[in-house]
């Protein structure tokens, strides 16, 4: 039985695309067989892998609101293992299509029960906001990866989150729990950063991911190439970094680490979004 975790925070910018994607490459290139699903109408983890645009192809838009099969809209990625659900401007009404459905909230956890069997891992990347694609996420998940930057103005948003959180557990997923908080764009020179991250081990415990993220060029730069940075420059600072968030969630989870196999830098032409 896979599991299914739910990147999200409500504010946008912390690094949650970016999570999903090179978190997902870099559980694959363990060999564990993996399910990214973009639940964000901007489709930047779509993008991020390479895709362009397409309205015509199937999306999460149709999983959630016309009931098509997951294994329908799966795209292979260039990695064996991990396969992507892309997402589609269409998800911008998908809120108010559900809204007149019965289970309106299940969507998504109805079209996983297949996922979870033939998966090790599905990360399901949400937009920046706590609407009803987040709640069909919620629902869905069994734990939730938070990232989230080392200032003060995070540690207030992410109570709001937490709250949803609460609310979900009570009514709809009990089982829901935070596998982590993760800082992301992380600079441990600064008192600032030193300062959130003890007040966010303060409240969070042993949920405080050891791993960090760092702001690193690398990660900034990859999706113009259409790859996780993992593909892109496997030997930058920001590949390292995710390589770690994986070993520490493969061991959360009691599954083994592999010292994965260093793929060379792609040498393809940069190319910007909508790709060709």
């Amino acid at each position: 039985m896979g599991k299914v975790l739910a990147i999200v925070n409500q504010k946008g910018g912390v690094g949650k695309t970016t999570t999903a994607i090179n978190l997902a490459a870099a559980l694959a290139l363990e060999e564990l067989s993996c399910l990214l699903i973009d639940v964000d109408p901007q489709g930047n983890s779509t993008g991020g892998f390479g895709f362009a645009r397409d309205e015509e192809r199937l999306s999460t838009y149709d999983v959630l609101v016309n009931g098509a099969a997951l294994a329908d809209a799966a795209l292979q990625t260039e990695i064996p293992a991990l396969k992507l659900i892309p997402s589609s401007k269409d998800l911008v009404g998908a809120t108010v299509e559900l809204m007149e459905q019965e289970r309106r909230a299940q969507k998504l956890k109805d079209a996983l029960v297949e996922a979870r069997e033939a998966h090790a891992f599905v990360l399901l990347d949400c937009p920046p906001a706590l609407d009803l694609l987040t709640l069909n996420a919620l629902v869905a998940a069994d734990a939730l990866l938070v990232p989230m930057q080392a200032e003060y103005f995070a540690l207030e948003g992410i109570s709001e989150l937490l709250h949803t959180l609460e609310r979900v557990q009570a009514e709809l997923n009990p089982k829901l729990e935070i596998e982590g908080v993760l800082l992301t764009m992380y600079d441990d020179r600064t008192n600032l950063a030193q300062q959130v991250t003890a007040n966010i081990k303060e409240h969070f415990g042993d949920k405080l991911l050891k791993t960090t993220i760092p702001r690193n060029i690398r990660l900034a730069e990859a999706p113009s190439y259409g790859q996780p940075v993992l593909l892109y420059d496997p030997r930058s600072r920001g590949a390292e970094a995710y390589r770690d968030l994986a070993a520490e969630i493969m061991r959360r989870n009691g599954i083994k680490v592999r010292k994965p196999t260093a793929k060379a830098k792609s040498t393809r032409e940069v190319r910007f979004w909508p790709y060709s």
